[in-house]
């Protein structure tokens, strides 16, 4: 097939719910990506953190062949190994607690939603509060938790119980507190909304206020998971524990994955019928997670994460005393930006253009999060790009 059949079909075939760049990519490994004429290009912004770990990372890859040929799906009302190993790792490398299997983030989310209602249903509580400029997913339930008018306006009238505070604003919080709620959720970095880092005393305060009035507190961990942050998690850079976390993305590798993860005492509110996700927890998807794992352990990702950040922060920097239409450098780890006076558009294609691929949110931010296995000379070809495609937009 080719570039103009390919075209042609998803314009007669493809429901248009996405805003794609034209490039058609046909093959990737580690950091690259290749398109349908041959063109390599080197990826810093990979599926969203999905593919945390690199396009066909070595170990998933093997964790797939080895499964595929023997069980690849199997229905949640019967037990296999493989669903019972990953639990008990997930477990020992976050908090004690239970796991709920799933596909995606909102769903993760959603999950979150119910059992923080499960919580709060005899004490008549139902509400949760999220932040402004949060990102939580597309489902109905999940895009009115996300705290961004410009996603779940148009799907009014929204479902009731959620309300908005703002980022790193105690005192607002506080005034949004009733005695119906019974949930905050929090992004520690907020992704969509701009890169935003929550701050530690400002979180502290968040737990002591969720202990305080038996109100669940919840990460999102969906994008910060898996480490990208120099950590297995986000919360573990903060030093504080939530009682739920939500994580997707970078847990599969490439492989649609998502897992809620609840403190063991409320865990078990979940109970049969209360919940389901029909593919999550199958055996292949939970062997592409422990292949997620093991590549983290025995290549010392966490450390290569704390590393190669430090190095690619550094060089961002550097561009921004080169070019004074970057305002800032913001981030943690490898989920790193920089944030522009003007719209940030232009830059991606051109980027894409000269082979680097980076995306743009909230306008003028422009989010840098490469594989977290990323070596130091494909930062320096990456940010090469950059820097000349920061000329060739006119941003001097």
């Amino acid at each position: 097939m080719d570039k103009e059949e390919i075209f042609k079909n998803y314009n007669e075939y493809v429901i248009p719910s996405y805003k794609r760049q034209d490039v058609i990519f046909v093959k990737g490994k580690g950091s690259y990506l290749w398109d349908i004429d041959g063109k390599k290009y080197i990826d810093f912004f990979p599926g969203w953190a999905v593919s945390g770990l690199g396009h066909c990372n070595n170990y998933v890859v093997e964790k797939i062949k080895q499964q595929v040929d023997i069980l690849i799906h199997l229905s949640n009302n019967y037990y296999h190994p493989w669903q019972a190993i990953l639990a008990k790792k997930l477990i020992e490398i976050s908090f004690d607690g239970k796991v709920f299997f799933c596909n995606s983030g909102a769903e993760s989310n959603e999950a979150a939603i119910k059992l923080s209602r499960l919580y709060g249903r005899d004490k008549g509580r139902y509400k949760i509060i999220s932040m402004e400029n949060s990102f939580h997913g597309r489902t109905l339930a999940t895009v009115t938790m996300t705290g961004q008018r410009k996603y779940n306006e148009i799907f009014e009238p929204l479902p009731v119980g959620f309300l908005y505070a703002k980022f790193n604003d105690f005192s607002d919080l506080v005034k949004k507190i009733d005695d119906e709620v019974c949930a905050i959720i929090l992004e520690l970095i907020q992704g969509e909304g701009g890169i935003n880092v929550i701050d530690k005393e400002y979180l502290r305060k968040v737990k002591d206020l969720c202990k305080e009035r038996d109100i669940l507190l919840i990460f999102d961990e969906v994008q910060t998971g898996f480490g990208r942050t120099g950590e297995f998690f986000a919360y573990q850079v903060f030093g504080i524990e939530p009682d739920i976390m939500t994580l997707a993305k970078t847990i599969g590798g490439g492989f649609p994955v998502g897992a809620m993860i609840a403190k063991r005492e409320i865990a078990d509110l979940m109970r049969p019928g209360t919940h389901a996700s029909t593919f999550g927890g199958s055996p292949l998807a939970c062997m592409a997670c422990l292949g997620v794992i093991e590549a983290i352990e025995r290549e010392n990702l966490l450390e290569n994460v704390k590393i190669m950040g430090k190095y690619l922060r550094k060089n961002l920097e550097e561009l921004k005393n080169e070019f004074k239409w970057i305002k800032k450098v913001k981030g943690v780890g490898l989920m790193l930006a920089i944030e522009l006076d003007r719209d940030g558009d232009q830059l991606v294609k051109i980027c894409l253009e000269n082979g680097l691929l980076i995306n743009c949110t909230q306008n003028n931010v422009i989010r840098i999060m490469p594989a977290i296995n990323v070596k130091k000379e494909e930062i320096e070809e990456g940010i090469e790009i950059l820097k000349m495609s920061l000329k060739k937009a006119g941003f001097k």
